[in-house]
């Protein structure tokens, strides 16, 4: 009997407009009385931001704030993090932002209380054990993009700084305790962002409903937070202040990163690396490598995309599929190779290591190998996706 699984589902969700006027009652609900909140440089100076810290300061609760946290967050920015938490005496942290605030945010509360070096605690085996969860401080995600879905995930990606390696670090408790999913803050992301988030929640729903492995919760929501992402993403991105499209984009992001606990692939196998040596936005570089990893997995998703595509009203099976995921791009305004990123093809070599020791390498369909890694890599590099 091969249908086994370990399977862990999200966590108390507010959702709604203007919901973040709850956010002093959700810090009460998990016993918050000196939050710090943690996000990232270009959201500490916005209204949203200064908005959330009135209301929190206005109930008591202060408006201590950190955020030197970089697009690709990493160890030194978590050190930063820690120190403010500890000199400020703080109880519990607000996590606010996109991936690399709410990553950081939660890696605070996690790693606040701990003895042990940060890389001990990397997603391997059950590493996550040897943390003190009962130093582990609350934490409330509010995320202001739809892409990462971090906020309902129970692991953050950091990097290493001397290496530029991404490590996931992954704890059940890291999972925040609230949620707060208010579309309003999103309405002011540019269409870059809106376009490169919103592909990374499509990344995270195809490769989750391509994966070998058994988890057929997560197949569901995948398949539906692709329909989702298909029918709001363009809206939302013709049109920032369509408040309904950008509520159900949140809600597909949310339900990606609830889905890839089935699993990821060579999409974001390749895009870690590669993100971290070149610091280029995650969802974006997900959708640039997609078309390639499509082609060399078709043998093992051919029929099951086929029925993907049957359920989003897409004509023409995995082609027609196929077909789509160019259209998006392209509607999206998504470059057509990584060289259109910036990047070349001197360090491919180390780019495939780093793919191959991903954890993500090991949920793609067809198995990765060096060679079949290095020829995704000059794909997406040199070649149009077409």
């Amino acid at each position: 009997m091969k249908l086994v699984g370990n399977w862990s589902y999200p966590t108390a969700i507010k959702f709604g407009a203007g919901r973040i006027a709850e956010i002093v009652d959700a810090c009460a609900q998990v016993g918050i009385k000196k939050p710090l909140l943690v996000t990232d440089k270009g959201l500490a100076s916005l209204p949203i931001t200064a908005a959330t810290l009135d209301l929190l300061d206005a109930a008591g609760l202060g408006r201590a704030m950190f955020s030197e946290v970089d697009p690709n967050p990493n160890e030194l920015n978590l050190a930063d993090g820690v120190k403010a938490y500890r000199d400020g005496g703080h109880d519990g942290v607000i996590a606010f932002g996109g991936g690399s605030g709410l990553d950081l945010g939660k890696m605070v509360a996690f790693m606040a209380g701990q003895t042990r070096p940060l890389w001990d605690f990397e997603d391997v085996d059950d590493w996550w054990s040897r943390a003190d969860a009962d130093a582990i401080a609350p934490i409330i995600a509010v995320p202001t993009t739809a892409g990462t879905g971090s906020e309902v995930g129970r692991a953050s990606v950091i990097t290493n700084s001397e290496t530029h390696v991404k490590k996931i670090i992954f704890h059940p408790k890291v999972l925040p305790s609230v949620v707060i999913c208010d579309p309003e803050l999103t309405v002011g992301m540019p269409k870059i962002i809106t376009a490169g988030t919103g592909m990374d929640a499509f990344a995270h729903c195809l490769e989750a409903f391509s994966s070998p492995h058994y988890h057929p919760m997560s197949q569901g929501i995948a398949l539906e937070g692709m329909r989702l992402v298909k029918e709001y993403l363009p809206r939302a991105y013709s049109d920032g202040a369509d408040i309904e499209a950008r509520a159900h984009m949140m809600s597909a992001a949310m339900m990606g990163a609830t889905a890839f606990q089935k699993g990821l692939g060579a999409i974001h196998a390749i895009s870690h690396p590669i993100g971290a040596v070149y610091g280029t936005h995650h969802g974006m570089t997900n959708a640039v490598v997609m078309p390639p990893v499509l082609k060399l997995n078709r043998p093992k998703i051919e029929v099951r995309i086929g029925e993907a595509a049957n359920y989003l009203g897409i004509k023409g099976g995995f082609d027609g599929f196929f077909d789509y995921v160019l259209d998006l791009r392209r509607e999206l305004s998504v470059p057509d190779t990584l060289s259109d990123m910036g990047i070349g093809t001197d360090k491919v070599e180390e780019l495939v290591e780093g793919a191959l020791k991903d954890p993500s390498c090991g949920g793609n369909p067809v198995v990765l190998t060096a060679e079949n890694t290095r020829q995704l890599l000059m794909d997406s590099i040199l070649l149009r996706n077409s």
